[in-house]
């Protein structure tokens, strides 16, 4: 029996339902066709997955810049992630990959909005993953941008191609590139994933006149060098570097230097052309990479993407010029990593400065002086962290603080991060004692002495729930809270302060060149070792 239902009643469900607030859409409208995301959303965050900012990049287009995505028909599932980039994961490595297994056809991004309408015009977040351009994944529980997304911010997160698929450079790429060019695929990849923002992040109730990157590690200096690059610079309204630039660390190399090891690549793989290279399978490529000795594929100055250094860029002003929120951790890199199994003397520590910087050694000596066991470990520590990626931000920060004529906030991150307990579903890792030190040797130091490199990102962007593979404890999570607002009040205003959180200064000159010491208690203060980085700085030139 078919039941009727009166008109009056249609017409009364009608209004009510107009009257009903708009909620996130299930269906949003790109430039290349429509993504629908059927998941309910949480927390009123609707996310999009999986969508295709450029063509997958194989075949011919291997080794090519990113070229635009093509349209499609009907409606695309944006419910999962998309593949990982082709990459090799060691045993152990920090990634959680949540993607739809590994390909070539790998570039494709991921929105998480709160937007109720089209027309909200949110602040947008577009944060690119780590992993010393070898490794890692947009799909990442750390890079996750649902909590960024409930302080009211359009999160993006994004695949770029890595390793010998994202940065090879040879003589014949250069040559059949349009812009004589070769070996930055990966960044061009990023610079895609903005311009794909620029044109459809408002159909997800964001603003594409205010969006801030920001990046960890490999990440970090994608950051500075798309803030360098004349073809992304102007595409951005605010940066977030934690911990890196492509100044001291994977600066990008001569094009000339680059192809030469693209060329010692390819012999060592086989292949006698760019033809041969792009008749190998994805898995052979990686198998050949694994397989060639000292070979990293990392960044050039190819003279399109980057024609200069960080440093002469910065140095000019030619950067995006937009406020910069940049910062490191206090245990980027081991102090073993300079006192090389010595004893934690002073002896031990003048000599080991004195083999790295010859006869510059002088000024890095003296700022790096110490008389106890203590301080010899704390005095390391800083060395071997700005040796790896504390020295190069530093001198972004400072470059961009000459330069830009905007605010830069320059930050410490000193949370230790609690112990590991294993990947989600395997057993936890079986406890073991360290070994003896030998005689005289440098004590293995438990727990760590400082924050780790990476330890951070869950707690920038509000994942430790998300990230099951730590104990986390109440102060993490209080950690997490300041610097989470920290951020999220940077990425709407171009500034980290906010109502209920300590006052964090720009670093400038007129501040004595305050940082703010992120931790359980978060506090401002001058810069305490400003001095060791300008010796840094007198020791290398750079």
């Amino acid at each position: 029996m078919r039941t009727l239902i009166p008109v009056a009643a249609c017409a009364a469900a009608l209004v009510a339902a107009a009257a009903l607030p708009a909620r996130a859409a299930d269906r949003v409208t790109t430039a290349n066709g429509i993504v629908e995301s059927t998941a309910p959303p949480e927390g009123g965050v609707r996310a999009f997955k999986g969508i295709p900012f450029a063509q997958p990049p194989v075949g011919d287009l291997r080794w090519r810049e990113p070229q635009p995505v093509k349209d499609w028909g009907g409606v695309r599932n944006a419910d999962k992630f998309g593949p990982a980039c082709m990459q090799r994961l060691s045993p152990g490595a920090d990634y959680w990959l949540r993607g739809d297994g590994m390909s070539e056809d790998c570039l494709y991004l991921n929105v998480w909005t709160p937007a109720k309408s089209d027309r909200e015009k949110l602040p947008v977040l577009v944060y690119i993953f780590g992993g010393g351009f070898q490794n890692g994944d947009g799909s990442e529980p750390r890079y996750d941008g649902a909590n960024m997304a409930r302080q009211g911010i359009v999160a993006v997160s994004l695949n770029y191609r890595t390793n010998v698929f994202g940065f090879l450079a040879h003589p014949e790429l250069t040559r059949e590139s349009p812009h004589k060019a070769s070996g930055n695929y990966g960044l061009l990849d990023q610079v895609a994933a903005l311009q794909w923002v620029q044109k459809n992040i408002a159909a997800f109730g964001g603003d594409p006149k205010r969006v801030t990157i920001a990046g960890e590690s490999a990440g970090s200096i994608s950051v500075s060098a798309l803030m360098a690059s004349p073809l992304s610079k102007d595409l951005i309204a605010g940066a977030i570097c934690e911990s890196g630039a492509a100044i001291a660390s994977l600066p990008p190399r001569p094009l000339g230097e680059a192809e030469q090891a693209g060329v010692a690549f390819a012999a060592a793989a086989g292949a006698e052309s760019l033809a041969a290279l792009r008749a190998m399978t994805a898995q052979q490529i990686q198998d050949a990479a694994a397989r060639a000795q000292g070979a990293r594929f990392s960044t050039a100055m190819d003279g399109y993407f980057l024609a200069r250094t960080l440093t002469d860029i910065g140095l000019a002003g030619e950067q995006a010029r937009v406020p910069l929120l940049a910062g490191t951790n206090t245990e980027e890199m081991s102090p073993r990593m300079v006192l090389a199994g010595g004893p934690p003397t002073p002896e031990t520590l003048a000599a080991a400065i004195t083999k790295l910087y010859g006869d510059k050694a002088g000024p890095v000596l003296k700022a790096y002086a110490a008389t106890t066991t203590e301080e010899v470990f704390e005095a390391a520590m800083h060395l071997a962290s700005a040796r790896f990626i504390s020295y190069g931000t530093w001198k972004w920060t400072e470059l961009h603080m000459q330069t830009s004529g905007k605010p830069v906030y320059r930050y410490l991150y000193a949370r230790v991060r609690p112990a590991y307990l294993g990947m989600p579903g395997q057993p936890p890792p079986a406890p073991s004692a360290p070994p003896a030190p030998a005689p005289g040797a440098m004590p293995q130091p438990q727990p760590p002495r400082g924050a780790a490199h990476s330890a951070e990102i869950q707690y920038a962007m509000g994942n430790l729930d998300l990230d099951r593979r730590y104990a986390w404890e109440p102060a993490d999570y209080e950690v997490s809270k300041t610097m989470q607002a920290y951020f999220v009040n940077f990425i709407k205003t171009g500034d980290p302060n906010g109502q209920g959180l300590p006052p964090w200064p720009a670093y400038t000159a007129a501040t004595n060149y305050q940082r703010m010491l992120i931790d359980v208690t978060s506090q401002a203060g001058p810069e305490p070792h400003r001095d060791r980085y300008l010796a840094l700085e007198a020791a290398t030139g750079r």
